[in-house]
C-alpha cells in the first residue's frame, strides 16, 4: 500500500505558509513505515528536526484497484474516512523548498502519518460536508469542513489515478487547513470526525 498526501489544498493554509495556490493537485508520498504500528505507539520527536509540525487531514482509504478514474465515478473507489495526522520537519522542508530540491526527507520519516478512526463511506452522506478537528493537550489548534477544499476528493481520485495506479488500501491524506503548529516531546494530539473522536497521539 502506499499513501499519497495531498498539499496546498485549504486556501487560508496557503496563505499562512505563504504559498501560492495551484492550478491542479498537487501531491507527494510517504512509505508504509510512516505508519504507526498500533494505535497505541507514541511518535518520537526524530532527533533531525527542531521544528515538528502537525497538520490534521481527512483520509479516505481506496477500496479497489483504479487507473485513469472519471470524476463521476471517483467515490466507488474509496470505502471509508479516517482521521490523520501529518507530521513535518518544518525547518527541513523549508530548506529543501530554499535549495529547489524535494522534500520527502521532512514528511516521508518513521511515523510521520498516524492515522485511525476510519469509519465507513455511509456515515457521511455528503463529501463536501465532512467536519473535522484537532486537539493539541484539550485545547483546539485546527478545524476544518471538507467542503473548504480547493480540490475535493472526487477531483483528487481522478487526478492522482492519471499518473498512479491505486490499489486497495491506499490511503490519501487529504490536506490540511489553517492552523499547523510545533509539538514538543510530552504532547498529545486527539483528532475528532464530526465530532467523534477519531485518533490520540503522543509525542515521546
Amino acid at each position: 500500500m502506499k499513501i499519497i498526501c495531498i498539499g496546498r489544498n485549504y486556501s487560508e493554509h496557503v496563505k499562512e505558509l505563504g504559498n501560492d495556490p495551484n492550478a491542479e493537485p498537487v501531491f507527494f508520498m510517504k512509505p508504509d513505515t510512516a505508519l504507526l504500528p498500533n494505535r497505541n505507539h507514541p511518535v518520537f520527536y526524530p532527533d533531525f528536526t527542531n521544528n515538528l509540525h502537525y497538520e490534521g487531514e481527512l483520509v479516505f482509504r481506496v477500496s479497489r484497484l483504479g487507473k485513469f478514474i472519471e470524476p463521476q465515478f471517483a467515490h466507488l473507489y474509496i470505502d471509508s474516512i479516517g482521521f490523520g495526522i501529518d507530521f513535518t520537519a518544518r525547518d527541513i522542508q523549508q530548506t529543501c523548498a530554499a535549495k529547489g530540491l524535494p522534500w520527502e526527507i521532512a514528511k516521508s520519516f518513521d511515523f510521520s502519518a498516524p492515522v485511525d478512526g476510519f469509519r465507513p463511506l455511509s456515515d457521511f452522506p455528503d463529501l463536501n460536508n465532512i467536519s473535522f478537528e484537532l486537539k493539541l493537550n484539550g485545547v483546539t489548534v485546527q478545524t476544518g469542513n471538507s467542503r473548504d477544499m480547493i480540490f475535493d476528493i472526487r477531483r483528487i481520485i481522478a487526478h492522482v489515478s492519471k499518473y498512479v495506479t491505486l490499489k486497495t488500501g491506499d490511503l490519501i491524506f487529504t490536506g490540511t487547513p489553517k492552523g499547523v503548529g510545533p509539538v514538543q516531546k510530552g504532547d498529545v494530539l486527539e483528532g475528532f470526525l464530526e465530532g467523534v473522536p477519531s485518533i490520540k497521539v503522543q509525542i515521546k
